[in-house]
């Protein structure tokens, strides 16, 4: 298995079966750290940069949060609006990555192009983290969700996933890719208009991921384990900001709606919900505390998953 040392992290299409369970390995001996509230000195020498283009409250936090568990130190932006970066001169991703990575160890961006990440790694000496690039990748959430699954479920292999939402999102193209790895036969329910592209498909298919898509989420959660939801009314990932304002907010359709009465009657009752937030109303609130909920463990989980990278990263665990 390769070293994680000095490796950028951009795409679950980089991960080998393996590197899943390394990961979900120094994840389970994070977890300690993270229940009891500490903060430890393994990366004290260590600073991570965030550069963040778009709008972030989970993925940012959580990278700073595990950084500051692991004893070390955080700099960067939350809006490149705010810098010159992103002000008149639109500095480029070359110049701008060229800059920061003498300012930390490890970067971690967030930006509305897809593609910026991998960019960015062409030009730093210091791993790339991507924290969700446009309509690309969001790996470090994935590997959250899945390692959510195994502490819940106690395994991967084996369980049926029912995907809903909005198909283009780069949390659907990382589980895409992340489940070709597992034996997991998935379903994916989304507005036509959302649905999975057909080079994504293709893509999927040359990787033998076991899938199909239905038309509303009565046709396949009785058989789901693990039920992932994402908002298919959400603003645009490639603006980098929301330029809804003003405009009308539409509902979630029910077909792509999980409610506590589709759980209660549909639903295995030792079904799982994930969602990686924030929410529209797919998921409504009486949800929350009901036994299918997981989302607040992904959130715990979350800070978990950017520990161990952090520490895989900057070498300070093999």
């Amino acid at each position: 298995m390769r070293s994680f040392a000095g490796r950028d992290i951009l795409s679950l299409k980089d991960f080998e079966r393996q590197e899943f369970f390394h990961v979900f390995e120094v994840a389970r001996k994070m977890e300690d750290i993270a229940r009891e509230r500490k903060n430890i000195d393994l990366c004290k020498d260590k600073t991570l940069v965030t550069a963040f283009y778009q709008p972030s409250t989970r993925t940012r936090l959580a990278h700073e949060a595990a950084m500051h568990r692991l004893g070390g130190h955080v700099t960067g932006f939350a809006d490149a609006k705010m810098t010159r970066a992103g002000d008149w001169y639109q500095e480029s991703i070359k110049d701008t990555v060229k800059m920061l990575e003498f300012y930390g160890d490890v970067i971690v961006m967030r930006h509305f192009q897809q593609g910026a990440p991998h960019e960015a790694a062409k030009w730093a000496s210091v791993p790339i983290i991507n924290g969700g690039d446009g309509w690309g990748e969001h790996p470090t959430q994935i590997l959250t969700d899945l390692y959510t699954v195994l502490r819940e479920k106690g395994r991967i292999d084996g369980l049926k996933w029912l995907a809903v939402g909005d198909m283009r999102m780069r949390t659907m193209h990382s589980l895409g890719y992340a489940l070709t790895q597992f034996d997991c036969p998935i379903t994916f329910v989304s507005p036509p208009e959302m649905s999975l592209t057909e080079e994504f498909k293709a893509e999927l298919k040359s990787y033998s991921l076991n899938f199909r898509e239905v038309e509303h989420v009565e046709q396949a959660i009785a058989e789901a384990d693990v039920i992932l939801v994402e908002p298919v009314v959400q603003p645009d990932y490639t603006k980098a900001r929301d330029e809804r304002a003003g405009k009308d907010v539409g509902m979630t359709p029910s077909n792509y709606k999980i409610t506590r009465e589709l759980l209660t009657t549909k639903a295995k009752s030792d079904a799982i919900l994930l969602h990686s937030l924030p929410r529209m109303d797919e998921i409504p609130t009486d949800v929350d505390i009901t036994r299918w909920s997981r989302y607040w463990q992904e959130a715990y989980n979350g800070v978990v998953m950017r520990m161990a990278l952090l520490a895989l990263v900057l070498g300070k665990m093999e």
